[in-house]
């Protein structure tokens, strides 16, 4: 019979509420699949060495963890890196954005009209075809993305979002990041995916923002600079070639 003392208890609680902070860090990004299988691992290893106490198993166990967290180490390194990174500045960016929000700009517009400025935006953009990246946060972290280009810290205006991907400026090329309904940063570096059975029109543009939802739970907008068609993108799955209001349908969903 298993003995429970009270450190075991705490002991526990410590682990969950690690494991709890760890998942709402990774939550909306590609790191949720390994968070995943580490806690389906340790769980089975738990029950294997100190539930049933099968000690072959339990030892094949305790050689796959030595080696697998080095494996880990090699094979993400960049994410485990991300994960650093926003594990010492997470919290403290948070809070400010909430401050910010909530008392030094008290009259921020609702999330719709919201919206319409950035329909708006990529409706002008669209009819002169001017090319167009727009990332919008939801839960995964675009801090480490953010970072690649210039924070500006600004409202949501047609105009703004319209001038920043006029072809005549420095920032144009690069994607615009919507965080906390306000324009974050400008001119930011996204990861290209590569995808194999994308339709061959779709350029760089496409393959970046395509490349940051596989990695988070992003909303992406895109205009073609070669067609003025309007496309969606999000966890993946792409939409080309949509209508105004099916653009605003989308954002409200």
């Amino acid at each position: 019979m298993i003995e429970f003392r009270i450190k075991d208890f705490f002991d526990i609680l410590i682990v969950a509420i690690l494991l709890f902070q760890t998942y709402k860090l990774l939550k909306g990004t590609s790191g949720m699949g390994i968070f995943a299988l580490l806690v389906s691992f340790i769980s089975v290893w738990f029950l294997v060495s100190f539930v049933f106490q099968m000690e072959l198993l339990g030892s094949i166990l305790n050689k796959v963890a030595n080696v697998g967290v080095i494996l880990l180490v090699i094979l993400f390194q960049d994410e485990i890196r991300n994960f650093l990174s926003a594990l010492s500045g997470k919290y403290a960016n948070n809070l400010y954005l909430r401050v910010k929000r909530y008392i030094i700009r008290p009259n921020d517009k609702q999330p719709q009209e919201e919206i319409n400025e950035i329909v708006e935006a990529m409706t002008a953009l669209a009819k002169t075809k001017t090319g167009a990246l727009v990332v919008i946060q939801k839960e995964g972290d675009l801090t480490t993305y953010c970072q690649t280009g210039e924070i500006i810290d600004a409202n949501i205006k047609a105009r703004l979002i319209e001038n920043i991907f006029f072809k005549n400026t420095p920032l144009h090329d690069g994607a615009l990041i919507i965080v906390n309904n306000q324009i974050k940063a400008v001119g930011c570096i996204l990861p290209i995916s590569h995808k194999r059975d994308l339709p061959k029109e779709l350029g760089l543009r496409h393959r970046a923002a395509l490349g940051i939802t596989e990695k988070t739970d992003a909303y992406v907008i895109i205009v073609s600079e070669e067609t003025g068609r309007i496309s969606c993108m999000r966890q993946g799955q792409m939409l080309l070639g949509v209508t105004k209001e099916r653009l605003t349908e989308w954002l409200s969903n």
